[in-house]
């Protein structure tokens, strides 16, 4: 199974803030959207990073109350981590553990913005297909029996 198969039911819209968005318009989103990460673009649509739970956090422990007031590309880890659509769910899995993130940005072929998946939708992603291969494998035996 590819990403491509999981953006088709889960749709390709992308939740993203906004270079000088401060850290609390920036909480309003998660909360509002009830997602873990954001994708902060420039008015061209530009990925510029991305800010997840985990820099909001990292940021209240190292500046405090300081936090409130940064914007945006203060927060963010501008090094993203991104698959294809054609990259395999398992291959996602593996890059997710390797570099310890939780949202990979799906750029196509082109290097444009094609959506988003999390570590919730790859494991969905891969339960589904392991119980799809042991239906097979049921259906088998019992046709071969």
């Amino acid at each position: 199974m590819t990403i491509s198969r999981i953006l088709a039911h889960k749709g390709t819209q992308v939740i993203s803030v906004g270079p000088q968005d401060g850290a609390l318009a920036v909480c309003r989103t998660l909360a509002q959207h009830r997602i873990g990460a954001v994708l902060v673009r420039d008015e061209a649509g530009t990925v510029l990073g991305i800010v997840s739970e985990r820099d909001l956090v990292r940021a209240l422990a190292s500046r405090g109350d300081e936090t409130s007031t940064m914007q945006a590309t203060q927060l963010m880890t501008r090094v993203l981590h991104t698959v294809s659509p054609a990259t395999r769910v398992c291959d996602a899995l593996a890059m997710i553990t390797d570099r310890r993130v939780r949202h990979l940005p799906v750029l196509d072929e082109r290097g444009q913005l094609a959506g988003m998946v999390s570590i919730g939708d790859l494991v969905k992603a891969r339960i589904e297909e392991a119980e799809q291969e042991a239906s097979e494998l049921r259906d088998y035996v019992a046709s071969a029996g």
